[in-house]
């Protein structure tokens, strides 16, 4: 893995279908806040954006709501999710035991070369963070934790964990001080240094980090975002591919 700009999750086949980017693109900007809560997501406007027809759009305008990333409204569309205070309980509750569990299984039986590709990118995640690169530190945030969930083994984890994490973030987004980075990378340094240890300071220090993460949201207005200007990065990618209607 290369840990200066790993695969986002959920992972996608450069060679794979319009829909299948489209799905990606959406996904990553909910979890690196370029979208924010409740933001409507119209389909003609996006398939513009993505040189796609709407049919491609729709597409992945339903996979994303089975994921739970989006939300569809009957007869007005599809929007970002706006998630409350209350909702962020349930979240981390979720998170909690879904993590702590995978961190008390880890914890100890990492081999050199699973702790070696976590501190990659615990370093890349610092490195995002000193240059204020805030979506690509997000980014690495999340691939942090979807890597724990891959070591671990079971793939169910890492289902709940891709619906858990865009949610996460826009928590973060409408929630925290400043909008701030879904987690910090020196917490991330602190939790491979735990998992190293052994079993029981892995899954305290897992269960830290995530507690951590819950207090620090207040309840804060909402910041809007053009979408032209969510999916700006897309557009400096090489060409999508386009599916007929």
């Amino acid at each position: 893995m290369n840990p200066e700009r790993p695969s986002p999750a959920p992972s996608i086949d450069p060679d794979g279908t319009a829909t299948d980017r489209v799905y990606e693109a959406i996904y990553l900007a909910v979890l690196e806040h370029r979208l924010a809560p409740g933001e409507w997501l119209r389909e003609a406007e996006m398939a513009t954006e993505f040189k796609v027809s709407r049919t491609v759009v729709r597409q992945a305008l339903q996979r994303l709501a089975q994921d739970q990333v989006i939300e569809l409204r009957h007869n007005r569309g599809a929007r970002v999710p706006l998630p409350s205070l209350e909702d962020a309980v349930h979240v981390f509750e979720a998170r909690r035991i879904v993590e702590c569990e995978v961190a008390r299984r880890l914890g100890g039986r990492l081999t050199a070369e699973q702790l070696a590709e976590l501190r990659a990118v615990a370093q890349a995640e610092q490195s995002a963070d000193q240059r204020v690169d805030r979506a690509e530190a997000i980014r690495l945030s999340g691939e942090f934790h979807h890597a724990l969930t891959r070591m671990h083994g079971n793939p169910v984890f890492g289902r709940l964990l891709n619906g858990l994490l865009p949610t996460t973030s826009l928590l973060m987004a409408r929630f925290k001080v400043g909008g701030g980075q879904v987690c910090v990378a020196h917490r991330h340094v602190d939790l491979i240094d735990a998992l190293a240890r052994g079993s029981a300071p892995a899954a305290a220090e897992m269960r830290r980090h995530l507690v951590e993460l819950e207090r620090s949201l207040v309840d804060t207005p909402v910041r809007g975002r053009r979408l032209r200007d969510a999916f700006a990065a897309y557009r400096d990618n090489p060409e999508p591919e386009t599916e007929p209607p």
